[in-house]
């Protein structure tokens, strides 16, 4: 059988040879398929997979909607999602395990080695914060000597409770989620408190003893960089910054689009109806959120170089935006 026009007009763009006339259809098809086969398996190689951390609350659920639920063309890249609390993907960041993750910014200070900070995606406190909760009212004062459950040691949270109290206090680590239960059964004199926490400790008859985003705007006159979006140095600088440019696309994309993104982040809203959710997001996912600033920055910088003077971090850290 005669190679045909139309195998012909298939096969030319791939080989330029002259196949003579005995040449079939089914001895070319084959390598067709095979290289189109391979060729299709090279463009899926090609492709870089980016892990992406981040908490399971309403307010990175809000940043990373559009990634997760591809509305943006991200290219080259593919992104997977691991919701985790933020103590755990702080532990998760000492060890580089996943490209992209959210990352305390006093986690931070111990993954310089290993991860940039993103320019965008912080989550700032601006004359607000995490917060330290009790069942009957106290003072400041009085929190000395007492056991305060914390959600972590790595927390900014944390940080900025031992820059307000030193080693006053003894504390213990619960999950995020469980210290306000863990408070009001008296299982603990006080608790630190941070997500939409900030919102319900009312629910339960608790009484606030200091916001520290209060505190730390009435000391230095800047918000409390509370968290970030850190991105693994060895991609290196171009698909770093390329990466970066897509988070920042999916945080504009949920402001562009508020009712839809708040609906996605409100499935992750733990007793919050729909009216908190959108001010809890509100609260974090803002103009600091698209772009740290000049204030933002210097913000990070004054909360490390505190840190590193009270000695509650071991080294001064030397700060890269991306």
């Amino acid at each position: 059988m005669n190679y045909t026009p139309q195998g012909r007009c298939l096969l030319w763009p791939i080989w330029s040879v002259n196949l003579g006339a005995e040449a079939t259809v089914s001895t070319v098809a084959f390598p067709f398929f095979a290289v189109l086969a391979t060729l299709l398996m090279s463009a899926s190689d090609s492709s870089v997979l980016i892990r992406v951390g981040h908490s399971p609350d309403p307010d990175d659920a809000f940043m990373f909607h559009a990634l997760a639920n591809d509305k943006i063309n991200t290219g080259r890249y593919r992104f997977t999602h691991e919701l985790q609390d933020i103590e755990t993907l702080n532990r998760r960041a000492l060890k580089g395990e996943l490209e992209l993750t959210a990352v305390s910014l006093h986690g931070y200070a111990y993954v310089t080695d290993k991860y940039a900070l993103c320019s965008c995606g912080a989550s700032m406190g601006d004359n607000y914060g995490p917060m330290v909760v009790t069942r009957a009212p106290c003072s400041i004062g009085d929190l000395k000597g007492k056991t305060i459950a914390v959600p972590g040691t790595l927390t900014t949270a944390f940080l900025a409770l031992k820059l307000l109290l030193g080693d006053s206090f003894k504390y213990e680590v619960h999950p995020f989620d469980e210290i306000l239960n863990i408070v009001a059964a008296g299982k603990a004199d006080a608790g630190l408190i941070i997500h939409e926490g900030q919102l319900t400790y009312g629910n339960q008859g608790l009484h606030l003893v200091v916001d520290l985003g209060c505190w730390w705007h009435d000391e230095t006159g800047l918000p409390l960089p509370l968290g970030g979006n850190a991105i693994r140095r060895d991609l290196g600088a171009t698909a770093m910054r390329e990466v970066t440019a897509l988070l920042k696309q999916s945080i504009q994309y949920g402001l562009d689009h508020r009712v839809e993104a708040l609906k996605h982040a409100e499935q992750y809203g733990r007793d919050l109806d729909h009216e908190r959710t959108d001010k809890f997001v509100g609260m974090y996912v803002n103009d600091w959120t698209i772009d740290f600033g000049e204030r933002g920055r210097q913000a990070v910088a004054l909360l490390l170089d505190r840190a590193y003077q009270a000695k509650i971090i071991p080294n001064p850290v030397q700060l890269e935006f991306i």
